[in-house]
């Protein structure tokens, strides 16, 4: 009796062990030539061999997928293993995750008042319209608070940020900004937000996951988001609270960005598994603020129409973008994803020159 249960408990322990690396391996990439995928193989080594001798700087990997199929993949800095710091993408996989909480009705939804979930926290330069902050308004960096990343005096700067203990304190501790005569207000603006590019907001979106889920924001990605797409490595950093820095700084495989990206192009659902809803993918690429001439923005969703090589086209594209360059694109008309990773920090020019190599891969399209 005693042998036969040692065989079952084994045999337990052997389908328990064996059951993720089957499951991570039913949903990683289908591979298909370039060719099959409608893509030119004699473009892409022009594209390669422009980057080795560094017509493109500093690019690590670059990853097409096309009608569901990994078409392409070429790493010039370590491999298919190797974790990618793509900075600020890291904010539109922070969007996928507010959706799923709303989605399994651990948040009431986008209209939340932040202030609201931090009851124990006592927040300077009070106002009014500070509780009246809602998560909608940080998902469109269109918060009225005083917080500009790309404004070195901003008091809402996220260098300032770093330094601090508590982040959520240091965003919510913020005053209302004023704006300048050059500066639209929301009521002038497009679609009615004034957009200001603020890592702080998302960061505290960090915190009122936390709140809402009573989960830590890497529990909870990987139970909900990252297991079921086969996403076994996530490197986030953390405040010196232990909260996640869901404003910057994950780091993940190249094809795993892929697969987050794929996962949008499909309505939320990845092997047939509904893993966010499509109502709030349709939302999250639907603009709700312009953050510049050339780019509307969506619930923390880049949106803009990206050149096809010289043909004189054009192919519009949601995306995740980062300092350095990096860029996960979403091509629906094309049915297409691309991945483009750079370690181009802090460097003039870096989105630039992404564009550029971007373009360059879509007229790679035969």
């Amino acid at each position: 009796m005693a042998k036969q249960t040692k065989r079952i408990i084994s045999l337990i322990l052997g389908v328990a062990l064996a059951t993720p690396i089957l499951f991570a391996q039913q949903s990683d990439w289908q591979t298909t030539a370039p060719e099959s995928a409608g893509l030119s193989a004699e473009k892409l080594q022009a594209i390669e061999s422009a980057i080795k001798t560094e017509q493109y700087k500093k690019i690590t990997s670059v990853l097409v997928v096309r009608y569901g199929k990994l078409a392409y993949e070429k790493y010039f800095d370590g491999d298919a293993t190797s974790l990618r710091n793509t900075r600020s993408a890291t904010k539109t996989i922070t969007s996928m995750l507010i959706g799923i909480a709303i989605d399994q009705h651990m948040l009431s939804g986008v209209d939340a008042k932040v202030t609201l979930f931090f009851p124990d926290k006592h927040f300077d330069n009070p106002d009014p319209r500070k509780d009246q902050i809602t998560v909608e308004d940080f998902l469109t960096m269109s918060s009225l608070l005083e917080c500009n990343d790309d404004n070195q005096f901003s008091r809402g700067n996220e260098e300032r940020m770093y330094i601090m203990e508590d982040w959520v304190k240091f965003t919510l501790d913020l005053p209302i900004k004023g704006f300048a005569p050059w500066e639209d207000k929301p009521s002038d603006s497009k679609y009615g937000r004034a957009f200001s590019y603020c890592t702080a907001g998302v960061t505290t979106l960090g915190g009122v996951l936390e709140r809402a889920t009573k989960m830590k924001v890497a529990d909870f990605a990987s139970k909900y988001l990252f297991t079921p797409l086969g996403i076994t490595q996530a490197k986030w950093s953390y405040s010196s609270l232990g909260l996640a820095l869901t404003g910057g700084g994950l780091e993940l495989r190249s094809r795993d960005y892929a697969k987050l990206a794929q996962l949008y192009l499909n309505g939320g659902k990845w092997n047939g598994h509904q893993v966010v809803s499509a109502e709030w993918v349709k939302r999250s690429i639907t603009p709700h603020s312009q953050a510049n001439d050339t780019n509307d923005y969506g619930y923390l969703w880049w949106l803009h129409d990206f050149k096809v090589g010289d043909t004189g086209k054009t192919a519009h594209a949601f995306y995740m973008t980062g300092n350095g360059g990096n860029k996960i694109a979403v091509f629906p008309e094309l049915d297409m994803v691309v991945v483009i990773t750079s370690t181009n920090y802090n460097t003039k020019g870096m989105h630039d020159q992404t564009e550029k190599l971007m373009s360059q891969v879509l007229g790679a399209m035969q």
